[in-house]
Protein backbone atom coordinates (compact mmCIF):
# COMPACT_ATOMS: atom_id res chain seq x y z
CA UNK A 1 0.00 0.00 0.00
CA UNK A 2 1.28 3.49 -0.88
CA UNK A 3 1.56 6.36 1.64
CA UNK A 4 -1.48 8.60 2.12
CA UNK A 5 -2.48 11.74 4.00
CA UNK A 6 -4.80 11.50 6.99
CA UNK A 7 -7.99 13.47 7.58
CA UNK A 8 -8.49 14.00 11.31
CA UNK A 9 -11.48 13.88 13.62
CA UNK A 10 -11.61 17.36 15.17
CA UNK A 11 -12.89 18.11 18.67
CA UNK A 12 -14.05 21.31 20.35
CA UNK A 13 -13.74 22.08 24.05
CA UNK A 14 -14.02 25.17 26.25
CA UNK A 15 -10.22 25.48 26.36
CA UNK A 16 -9.56 25.24 22.60
CA UNK A 17 -8.39 27.97 20.24
CA UNK A 18 -8.21 28.96 16.57
CA UNK A 19 -4.69 27.89 15.56
CA UNK A 20 -5.69 24.47 14.23
CA UNK A 21 -8.20 26.13 11.91
CA UNK A 22 -6.28 29.27 10.94
CA UNK A 23 -2.67 28.00 11.00
CA UNK A 24 -3.08 24.30 10.15
CA UNK A 25 -6.27 24.73 8.07
CA UNK A 26 -8.22 21.98 9.77
CA UNK A 27 -11.85 21.68 8.70
CA UNK A 28 -14.48 22.01 11.41
CA UNK A 29 -17.88 23.74 11.50
CA UNK A 30 -17.14 25.75 14.65
CA UNK A 31 -14.59 28.52 15.16
CA UNK A 32 -12.71 26.72 17.94
CA UNK A 33 -10.82 23.43 17.66
CA UNK A 34 -9.19 22.00 20.76
CA UNK A 35 -7.90 18.69 19.35
CA UNK A 36 -7.28 17.28 15.91
CA UNK A 37 -7.10 13.47 16.13
CA UNK A 38 -4.73 13.01 13.20
CA UNK A 39 -4.16 9.26 13.46
CA UNK A 40 -6.89 7.46 15.34
CA UNK A 41 -8.73 4.17 15.12
CA UNK A 42 -10.47 4.82 18.46
CA UNK A 43 -14.29 4.76 18.17
CA UNK A 44 -14.46 8.16 19.88
CA UNK A 45 -12.90 9.74 16.77
CA UNK A 46 -11.85 7.96 13.58
CA UNK A 47 -9.36 9.45 11.13
CA UNK A 48 -9.72 8.81 7.39
CA UNK A 49 -7.43 8.44 4.42
CA UNK A 50 -7.30 11.83 2.70
CA UNK A 51 -5.39 11.05 -0.51
CA UNK A 52 -4.84 8.22 -2.95
CA UNK A 53 -7.27 5.51 -4.08
CA UNK A 54 -8.49 4.85 -0.51
CA UNK A 55 -9.45 8.47 0.18
CA UNK A 56 -12.42 8.66 2.54
CA UNK A 57 -11.84 5.19 4.00
CA UNK A 58 -11.44 5.00 7.81
CA UNK A 59 -7.90 4.24 8.86
CA UNK A 60 -9.32 1.46 11.05
CA UNK A 61 -10.28 -0.44 7.88
CA UNK A 62 -6.96 0.11 6.14
CA UNK A 63 -4.78 -1.33 8.92
CA UNK A 64 -6.41 -4.74 9.11
CA UNK A 65 -3.50 -6.34 7.27
CA UNK A 66 -0.33 -7.16 9.27
CA UNK A 67 1.60 -6.21 6.14
CA UNK A 68 0.33 -2.63 6.52
CA UNK A 69 0.94 -2.50 10.27
CA UNK A 70 4.36 -4.12 10.42
CA UNK A 71 5.65 -6.76 12.85
CA UNK A 72 5.88 -4.59 15.97
CA UNK A 73 2.44 -3.01 15.65
CA UNK A 74 0.79 -6.30 14.67
CA UNK A 75 2.11 -7.88 17.88
CA UNK A 76 -0.37 -5.82 19.91
CA UNK A 77 -3.88 -7.20 20.44
CA UNK A 78 -5.26 -3.75 19.54
CA UNK A 79 -3.83 -0.77 17.67
CA UNK A 80 -1.44 0.79 20.18
CA UNK A 81 -1.29 4.52 19.53
CA UNK A 82 -3.04 7.77 18.65
CA UNK A 83 -1.67 11.09 17.36
CA UNK A 84 -3.12 14.57 17.91
CA UNK A 85 -2.53 18.27 17.46
CA UNK A 86 -3.68 20.25 20.52
CA UNK A 87 -4.33 24.01 20.77
CA UNK A 88 -4.87 25.27 24.32
CA UNK A 89 -6.08 28.85 24.27
CA UNK A 90 -7.03 28.34 27.94
CA UNK A 91 -5.58 25.85 30.45
CA UNK A 92 -6.72 22.25 30.48
CA UNK A 93 -8.01 20.67 33.66
CA UNK A 94 -5.58 19.16 36.15
CA UNK A 95 -5.91 15.51 35.20
CA UNK A 96 -4.44 12.03 35.21
CA UNK A 97 -4.69 8.89 33.07
CA UNK A 98 -4.80 5.35 34.48
CA UNK A 99 -2.56 2.45 33.50
CA UNK A 100 -3.76 -0.45 31.38
CA UNK A 101 -4.91 -2.69 34.23
CA UNK A 102 -7.04 -0.03 35.92
CA UNK A 103 -8.46 1.33 32.66
CA UNK A 104 -9.47 -2.11 31.40
CA UNK A 105 -11.07 -3.02 34.73
CA UNK A 106 -13.00 0.24 35.15
CA UNK A 107 -13.43 1.74 31.65
CA UNK A 108 -13.02 -1.16 29.20
CA UNK A 109 -10.35 0.90 27.46
CA UNK A 110 -6.57 1.08 27.40
CA UNK A 111 -4.57 3.19 29.80
CA UNK A 112 -2.80 6.26 28.53
CA UNK A 113 0.87 7.12 28.45
CA UNK A 114 1.62 10.12 26.23
CA UNK A 115 4.28 12.58 25.10
CA UNK A 116 4.09 16.23 24.08
CA UNK A 117 6.18 18.15 21.57
CA UNK A 118 5.73 21.91 21.85
CA UNK A 119 5.34 23.44 18.37
CA UNK A 120 4.76 27.01 19.52
CA UNK A 121 3.78 28.87 22.65
CA UNK A 122 3.12 32.35 23.95
CA UNK A 123 5.61 34.15 26.20
CA UNK A 124 5.60 32.87 29.79
CA UNK A 125 3.71 29.70 28.78
CA UNK A 126 3.67 26.91 31.34
CA UNK A 127 2.23 23.52 32.11
CA UNK A 128 1.72 21.37 35.19
CA UNK A 129 3.74 18.17 35.44
CA UNK A 130 3.63 15.97 38.54
CA UNK A 131 4.10 17.16 42.11
CA UNK A 132 6.68 19.56 43.51
CA UNK A 133 7.31 17.11 46.36
CA UNK A 134 6.09 13.71 47.49
CA UNK A 135 2.71 13.79 49.21
CA UNK A 136 0.51 11.20 50.88
CA UNK A 137 -2.79 9.99 49.49
CA UNK A 138 -4.48 11.62 52.48
CA UNK A 139 -2.91 15.00 51.70
CA UNK A 140 -3.84 14.60 48.03
CA UNK A 141 -7.50 14.04 48.94
CA UNK A 142 -7.47 16.88 51.48
CA UNK A 143 -5.98 19.39 49.06
CA UNK A 144 -8.58 18.48 46.45
CA UNK A 145 -11.34 19.12 49.02
CA UNK A 146 -9.76 22.37 50.23
CA UNK A 147 -9.00 23.68 46.73
CA UNK A 148 -5.26 23.95 47.45
CA UNK A 149 -3.98 21.29 45.03
CA UNK A 150 -2.04 23.76 42.88
CA UNK A 151 0.16 24.55 45.90
CA UNK A 152 1.88 21.16 45.51
CA UNK A 153 1.74 20.71 41.72
CA UNK A 154 4.93 21.40 39.76
CA UNK A 155 4.56 24.36 37.36
CA UNK A 156 7.03 24.11 34.46
CA UNK A 157 7.92 26.89 31.96
CA UNK A 158 7.45 25.91 28.33
CA UNK A 159 9.45 26.83 25.23
CA UNK A 160 9.18 25.92 21.56
CA UNK A 161 10.71 22.49 20.91
CA UNK A 162 10.31 21.21 24.47
CA UNK A 163 9.45 17.54 24.96
CA UNK A 164 7.50 16.09 27.88
CA UNK A 165 6.87 12.40 28.51
CA UNK A 166 3.85 11.64 30.70
CA UNK A 167 3.57 8.04 31.91
CA UNK A 168 0.18 6.84 33.07
CA UNK A 169 -0.46 7.93 36.65
CA UNK A 170 1.34 11.29 36.23
CA UNK A 171 -0.74 14.32 37.21
CA UNK A 172 -0.53 16.96 34.45
CA UNK A 173 -2.20 19.81 32.57
CA UNK A 174 -1.36 21.82 29.47
CA UNK A 175 -1.33 25.54 30.21
CA UNK A 176 -2.77 28.36 28.06
CA UNK A 177 -1.25 29.57 24.80
CA UNK A 178 0.40 26.31 23.70
CA UNK A 179 0.25 24.50 20.35
CA UNK A 180 1.63 20.99 20.56
CA UNK A 181 1.75 17.53 19.05
CA UNK A 182 0.62 14.69 21.29
CA UNK A 183 1.47 11.03 20.78
CA UNK A 184 -0.33 8.67 23.11
CA UNK A 185 -1.74 5.22 23.62
CA UNK A 186 -4.99 4.60 21.79
CA UNK A 187 -7.26 5.56 24.68
CA UNK A 188 -9.85 8.15 25.61
CA UNK A 189 -9.71 7.81 29.41
CA UNK A 190 -9.07 11.01 31.37
CA UNK A 191 -9.79 11.65 35.04
CA UNK A 192 -10.26 15.34 35.82
CA UNK A 193 -9.15 16.40 39.29
CA UNK A 194 -9.47 20.20 39.22
CA UNK A 195 -11.00 22.49 36.57
CA UNK A 196 -10.82 26.06 37.95
CA UNK A 197 -14.58 26.08 38.67
CA UNK A 198 -15.44 26.24 34.96
CA UNK A 199 -18.87 25.46 33.53
CA UNK A 200 -19.61 23.36 30.46
CA UNK A 201 -21.67 24.44 27.43
CA UNK A 202 -24.87 23.70 29.38
CA UNK A 203 -23.84 25.97 32.25
CA UNK A 204 -23.08 23.08 34.59
CA UNK A 205 -19.82 22.34 36.43
CA UNK A 206 -17.59 20.10 34.36
CA UNK A 207 -17.49 16.51 35.58
CA UNK A 208 -14.65 15.56 37.90
CA UNK A 209 -13.42 12.03 38.68
CA UNK A 210 -11.92 12.47 42.12
CA UNK A 211 -12.12 8.94 43.54
CA UNK A 212 -10.66 7.33 40.42
CA UNK A 213 -7.93 9.95 40.19
CA UNK A 214 -6.91 9.38 43.81
CA UNK A 215 -6.72 5.64 43.09
CA UNK A 216 -4.36 5.93 40.11
CA UNK A 217 -2.19 9.03 40.64
CA UNK A 218 1.52 8.68 41.39
CA UNK A 219 2.18 10.96 44.39
CA UNK A 220 5.90 11.58 43.79
CA UNK A 221 7.56 14.18 41.55
CA UNK A 222 7.71 13.08 37.91
CA UNK A 223 11.00 11.39 37.02
CA UNK A 224 13.11 12.61 34.08
CA UNK A 225 14.73 9.61 32.40
CA UNK A 226 16.24 9.08 28.96
CA UNK A 227 14.37 7.19 26.22
CA UNK A 228 15.23 3.59 25.52
CA UNK A 229 17.37 3.69 22.34
CA UNK A 230 15.75 2.58 19.11
CA UNK A 231 17.42 2.29 15.67
CA UNK A 232 17.48 5.54 13.67
CA UNK A 233 17.43 5.76 9.87
CA UNK A 234 19.71 8.81 9.79
CA UNK A 235 22.33 9.68 12.42
CA UNK A 236 21.23 13.35 12.43
CA UNK A 237 17.71 12.40 13.53
CA UNK A 238 16.86 12.85 17.21
CA UNK A 239 14.99 10.35 19.36
CA UNK A 240 12.55 12.32 21.51
CA UNK A 241 10.64 9.58 23.33
CA UNK A 242 10.17 5.83 23.36
CA UNK A 243 8.02 3.32 25.20
CA UNK A 244 6.44 -0.02 24.31
CA UNK A 245 3.56 1.72 22.49
CA UNK A 246 5.36 4.33 20.40
CA UNK A 247 8.65 5.96 19.51
CA UNK A 248 8.98 9.55 18.30
CA UNK A 249 11.93 10.81 16.23
CA UNK A 250 12.48 14.39 15.08
CA UNK A 251 13.63 14.67 11.46
CA UNK A 252 14.90 17.86 9.84
CA UNK A 253 14.45 17.72 6.06
CA UNK A 254 16.53 20.21 4.05
CA UNK A 255 17.73 17.89 1.27
CA UNK A 256 16.02 14.93 -0.43
CA UNK A 257 15.69 11.83 1.78
CA UNK A 258 15.01 8.48 0.21
CA UNK A 259 13.03 5.82 2.04
CA UNK A 260 10.59 2.95 1.79
CA UNK A 261 8.20 1.05 3.99
CA UNK A 262 9.61 -0.40 7.22
CA UNK A 263 8.57 -4.07 7.68
CA UNK A 264 8.85 -3.60 11.46
CA UNK A 265 6.20 -0.85 11.69
CA UNK A 266 4.11 1.67 9.84
CA UNK A 267 5.33 5.26 10.24
CA UNK A 268 3.28 8.43 10.72
CA UNK A 269 5.03 11.63 9.64
CA UNK A 270 3.73 14.81 11.29
CA UNK A 271 4.84 18.06 9.66
CA UNK A 272 5.28 20.38 12.63
CA UNK A 273 6.98 23.23 10.76
CA UNK A 274 7.82 24.26 7.20
CA UNK A 275 6.54 22.38 4.17
CA UNK A 276 7.62 19.76 1.69
CA UNK A 277 6.45 16.78 -0.30
CA UNK A 278 6.62 13.02 -0.59
CA UNK A 279 7.18 11.64 -4.05
CA UNK A 280 6.33 8.07 -5.04
CA UNK A 281 6.37 6.45 -8.46
CA UNK A 282 2.65 7.17 -8.74
CA UNK A 283 2.07 10.60 -7.16
CA UNK A 284 3.36 13.64 -5.32
CA UNK A 285 1.84 14.33 -1.91
CA UNK A 286 2.23 17.86 -0.56
CA UNK A 287 3.05 18.18 3.15
CA UNK A 288 2.17 21.59 4.59
CA UNK A 289 2.62 22.34 8.28
CA UNK A 290 -0.08 20.49 10.22
CA UNK A 291 -0.34 17.56 7.79
CA UNK A 292 0.07 13.95 8.91
CA UNK A 293 1.11 11.24 6.47
CA UNK A 294 0.66 7.49 6.99
CA UNK A 295 3.42 5.31 5.55
CA UNK A 296 2.35 1.63 5.54
CA UNK A 297 4.92 -0.98 6.47
CA UNK A 298 4.65 -2.46 2.97
CA UNK A 299 5.01 0.87 1.17
CA UNK A 300 7.26 1.10 -1.89
CA UNK A 301 10.15 3.57 -2.34
CA UNK A 302 9.56 7.29 -1.85
CA UNK A 303 11.50 10.55 -1.57
CA UNK A 304 10.93 13.31 0.99
CA UNK A 305 12.02 16.80 0.00
CA UNK A 306 11.49 20.40 1.03
CA UNK A 307 12.34 22.39 4.13
CA UNK A 308 10.44 21.00 7.10
CA UNK A 309 10.57 19.48 10.55
CA UNK A 310 8.83 16.14 10.90
CA UNK A 311 7.94 13.96 13.84
CA UNK A 312 8.33 10.34 12.77
CA UNK A 313 6.05 8.17 14.93
CA UNK A 314 6.19 4.37 14.85
CA UNK A 315 5.89 1.27 17.03
CA UNK A 316 9.31 0.11 18.29
CA UNK A 317 10.48 -3.47 18.63
CA UNK A 318 8.82 -4.92 21.78
CA UNK A 319 12.07 -6.76 22.57
CA UNK A 320 13.68 -3.43 23.47
CA UNK A 321 11.46 -3.12 26.54
CA UNK A 322 11.57 -5.49 29.48
CA UNK A 323 8.33 -4.30 31.11
CA UNK A 324 4.81 -3.93 29.86
CA UNK A 325 4.42 -0.36 31.08
CA UNK A 326 6.44 2.51 29.53
CA UNK A 327 9.35 3.81 31.52
CA UNK A 328 11.25 6.12 29.17
CA UNK A 329 11.40 9.79 28.27
CA UNK A 330 13.88 12.42 27.23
Amino acid sequence: MEPFLLKPACKASIWGGTKLKNRFHKEYPGDVISESWELSVHPAGLSLADSGPCRGTPLAELIQSPAVLGRSAAAFPAFPLMIKWIDSQRPLSIQVHPDNDYAMAHENDMGKTEMWYVIDCEPDAYLYYGFSREISREEFARRIREDSLLDVVKKVPVNKGDVFFIPSGTLHAIGPGILLAEVQQSSNVTYRIYDYGRLDSDGLPRQLHIDKAIAVTCLSPAADVSPTPVPLVCPQDELLASCPYFAVVRQTVTAPRHGAGDPASFHALMCVEGHGQLQTAAETILLPAGATLFVPADSGPFTLSGNMTLLDVFVPDPALFSVSEPVSSR
